[in-house]
């Protein structure tokens, strides 16, 4: 009774693993096809190659007339800058502070107006 048992079990096992290897066709694709033969990027002429592409950034160096120990009397004209480490600036010294002026950063005494120092600004 047992060897019946386990031969229509083992028989049942083999029909399902069959019959579930026969559900779809062998020739059938897997992903939908497209009805397009070309795509528009794909066209030749109308292709550009990113790779090709050269882009070069000018730069204009100018040398700051800005000379430490010099008095600058317009500087009260510009507004001071407060957060120096965003634009790369040290920390200003007592009685020192960072102003823009044009497109150079320049450090200046509050009471006299003298410059400490200059950079220009990127």
């Amino acid at each position: 009774m047992k060897r019946i048992v386990l031969s229509v079990l083992a028989v049942s096992i083999l029909a399902a693993t069959s019959l579930t290897g026969q559900a779809a066709p062998m020739s059938a694709p897997a992903a939908p096809q497209s009805n397009y033969a070309k795509v528009d990027w794909q066209k030749p002429g109308h292709h550009n190659d990113v790779r090709k592409r050269v882009f070069k950034k000018k730069v204009v160096v100018k040398r700051n007339h800005w000379r430490n120990g010099q008095k600058y009397s317009g500087w009260r004209q510009h507004q001071p800058i407060r957060d120096y480490g965003r634009y790369g600036l040290h920390r200003p010294g007592r009685g020192q502070e960072w102003i823009r002026v044009g497109n150079d950063y320049v450090l200046v005494g509050i009471l006299s107006g003298v410059i400490f120092g200059a950079l220009a600004a990127q």
